[in-house]
């Protein structure tokens, strides 16, 4: 295992010559000679050497040729058949975000490699919860390699941080009122679009949710719709779409719909069944043979938006707004949650904590005129 010095013409930059060989077994089972990277005197490579035993020794120390860049392939096969297809265009939308691990060997991570990576993310203008999302996906990779290669990052693990962000403010939410919604669709002169954003508004769907309803799912006698799917572009907006099942257990759901948007339905499913083939299970509600594209209703919404003369809100807002419409109508949040197909109440509360303020303000006028009353007495 000895320690040798390099020519001068092959020192790096900064005149690091200094290195020290050693016989390793690797991971596979094969002996090979390993190479560290140079020092700047003896000494440091003598050092380095012997701690570099130490670890193997403790089991510290990953003896690997495998790259960031093969494990990063190997997790995304792994993970084809087991999560959804959004979640797998999350992993190729990320994966640049990595870039400076590709080629890196697992063994040469360290804690400093990630905190380079960490500043470099932090210097983006990015949403904290994107930043985050690239952090869990991270760990994620390296749990992977730990269950399946029995890779170490114990060092490196121990010591990673979510990101932070102390000034950061939450994003403003919006959302249509009911008196905006109907400036709104007042601008809306083609029947099937009438239909689309008051299933947005009144049904609060989500935008592949909304993609995916066939005819089968809509009840017009007993009045109610049913999400049993969710509908998908396979590489982004512009891929080809499949089905895929909802976000989540409770996105499985049956709601009543009111009775301006069945009427409405009524009359366009009628119109439908005029078309050659029609097919229930087969025909969407909107869009016909195919779900509607993606930058078709981006298009109609900013076109009817502006007609209106009233801004413009994203399509999954209309999916706040009638949470708004709900909670400020009186609904019940166990209600608002079963609508709107939450996992749990927290999310409702977390995500429309603002909404309910009201209710706070009612819930102390009620306390006030229990003391009122007692004071009489």
């Amino acid at each position: 295992m000895p320690v040798r010095q390099a020519a001068k013409k092959n020192a790096t930059k900064d005149g690091r010559r200094w290195s020290f060989y050693i016989y390793l077994t690797y991971t596979d089972g094969s002996k090979r000679k390993y190479q560290s990277q140079k020092f700047m005197t003896k000494k440091e490579a003598e050092d380095a050497e012997k701690k570099m035993i130490a670890d193997i020794q403790k089991k510290e120390c990953n003896l690997t040729d495998m790259t960031f860049g093969e494990l990063f392939d190997e997790f995304y096969n792994y993970k084809k058949d087991k999560v959804k297809a959004t979640t797998l265009r999350g992993y190729t939308h990320i994966r640049p975000k990595l870039k400076r691990f590709e080629d890196m060997k697992i063994r040469d991570f360290d804690i400093q490699e990630f905190l380079k990576w960490r500043t470099w993310i932090s210097s983006m203008d990015l949403a904290l919860k994107t930043k985050n999302g690239y952090y869990k996906y991270f760990k994620s990779v390296l749990n992977y390699g730990t269950k399946w290669h029995d890779f170490n990052f114990t060092k490196v693990y121990n010591r990673m941080e979510k990101f932070v962000d102390p000034n950061n403010l939450p994003k403003e939410m919006d959302y249509y009122t009911y008196e905006e919604f109907k400036q709104f669709i007042s601008a809306i002169d083609e029947l099937e679009w009438k239909c689309l954003f008051e299933t947005l508004y009144f049904c609060g769907l989500r935008r592949g949710e909304l993609r995916g309803l066939t005819w089968d799912n809509i009840d017009l006698e007993g009045k109610n719709l049913t999400v049993n799917k969710n509908c998908v572009n396979e590489k982004g907006d512009h891929g080809y779409w499949k089905l895929c099942t909802p976000k989540t257990r409770t996105s499985y759901r049956t709601i009543p719909m009111p009775d301006v948007l069945v009427n409405d339905l009524k009359t366009l499913k009628e119109e439908c069944m005029k078309i050659k083939g029609f097919n229930e299970k087969k025909f969407f509600v909107y869009g016909g043979p195919n779900p509607i594209h993606t930058d078709a209703l981006r298009k109609h919404k900013i076109e009817y938006a502006e007609k209106a003369k009233i801004r413009v809100i994203r399509t999954h807002d209309f999916r706040h707004s009638c949470a708004s419409l709900l909670i400020n109508n009186g609904a019940n949040i166990m209600i608002v949650a079963k609508y709107l197909g939450h996992a749990k109440i927290d999310e409702t509360l977390n995500t429309y904590s603002h909404l309910f303020q009201s209710k706070l303000d009612d819930a102390v006028q009620t306390i006030n005129q229990v003391i009122n009353e007692n004071n009489k007495q």
